[in-house]
């Protein structure tokens, strides 16, 4: 125990004066705003989602500040292993998980639905801190340290795409890559990338599967089938424009409550909170993730290490990658994807994974003025 948590264990009591509550606070008025509006698109009733949320979100709150106490070197040694346990599940997924509309993305492991890939956000980031904290900052734009560090990405998206689920591979790519150009990879490789994705780009478009295909064409003109695949983004058109600039009110929307807008508990809960709050009550929802996502880079800049700082950053991007894809996905700026509302939308596997990661930001926070050194595997075994 005490190679794991070091010679001088401070108290957790000490600790928690040093954890950022009002980020914890920000997080718990998202989970707030989620539970009333799941409440009111349950028809006034807390079952079958409002209570669940709440109940998951203040369970994640309490394992949030659980985290909080635990130092940097006991995640640096567990990122690696929980990287690929999430890695192992997300390759038994095809052969054992359970087909919802085509798609497999689920596996039940004790009586739970449980979704890989949402877990393995959190994995990654864990794994690429940890790798480049063990890498010396001069070796960061090697050609071999980065080959290592696109392979822990494409792992995991190759399998995802397997499920096939192309909204979270793009997310678990965007996250990794954005890790590794904050790592200090060279910008002249994304560049190179650049070029590369123009010039494959047709096969890419060869290789999708035709509903992939479809998405794309009806994101681009929905009235190519307005009764089919289009039908999603055009009742989130009308619900958002039917909110006006003050909204229709509590429970009073007519697209959510008449129940022409689909998915309106997790993908399209954006649409149904819009519709009932109108332009304001978005702007304020927004200002509150922008809030958030301010207070978390401060922490990054903050945190001593690269491990620690990788941390912070990869719960910050977490949160603004699911955000700006949902807001764009409801709002016809990007194909549908089915990327949740961070905190907001209904569902248990996405809520872990963010409460995850927020909780390593907050350990990082709270022991941001511990050294940690690089090179020899980052001084953590």
């Amino acid at each position: 125990m005490r190679r794991l948590f070091g010679h001088r264990a401070e108290r957790a009591g000490d600790k928690l004066w040093r954890v950022p509550w009002l980020v914890l606070a920000l997080a718990g008025a998202l989970a707030a705003i989620g539970t009333s509006t799941l409440y009111s698109v349950a028809g006034g009733a807390m079952q079958p989602w409002a209570e669940t949320h709440a109940l998951r979100f203040m369970m994640g709150a309490a394992a949030v500040l659980a985290m909080a106490v635990v130092p940097l070197n006991v995640w640096g040694r567990l990122a690696y292993p929980v990287y690929g346990v999430a890695l192992l599940l997300l390759a038994m997924v095809p052969f054992l998980g359970t087909e919802v509309m085509g798609a497999r993305r689920w596996l039940g492991i004790g009586g739970l639905s449980v979704q890989p890939a949402e877990l393995m956000k959190v994995g990654l980031v864990l794994a690429l801190a940890r790798f480049y904290q063990w890498l010396p900052e001069g070796e960061v734009s090697r050609p071999q340290w980065v080959g290592a560090g696109l392979l822990l990405i494409a792992a995991p998206v190759l399998l995802t795409l397997r499920q096939p689920d192309l909204g979270t591979a793009v997310l678990l790519a965007a996250l990794g890559l954005i890790l590794m150009f904050l790592a200090g990879t060279s910008f002249l490789y994304y560049a190179g990338a650049a070029l590369g994705v123009w010039l494959i780009a047709p096969s890419v478009w060869t290789g999708l599967h035709e509903y992939q295909k479809r998405r794309i064409e009806v994101f681009l003109d929905p009235e190519l089938d307005p009764l089919g695949a289009g039908y999603h983004i055009t009742q989130s058109k009308i619900a958002l424009g039917a909110g006006g600039a003050g909204g229709k009110g509590f429970m009073l929307g007519t697209q959510s409550q008449l129940d022409f807008l689909p998915e309106k508990h997790t993908d399209f809960i954006f649409t149904m909170f819009s519709e009932e709050w109108g332009f304001a009550g978005a702007v304020v929802l927004l200002a509150i993730y922008g809030t958030l996502l301010a207070l978390l880079m401060v922490m990054s800049l903050q945190v001593r290490s690269p491990f620690g700082r990788l941390l912070v950053s990869g719960a910050a991007l977490m949160i603004f990658l699911y955000l700006f894809i949902n807001v764009a996905m409801v709002t016809g700026l990007v194909p549908v994807v089915g990327v949740p509302l961070p905190f907001v939308s209904y569902g248990g596997t996405a809520m872990t994974a963010l409460v995850a990661a927020l909780g390593l930001a907050m350990s990082a926070h709270v022991h941001r003025n511990e050294p940690m050194a690089r090179g020899r595997l980052g001084g953590l075994i």
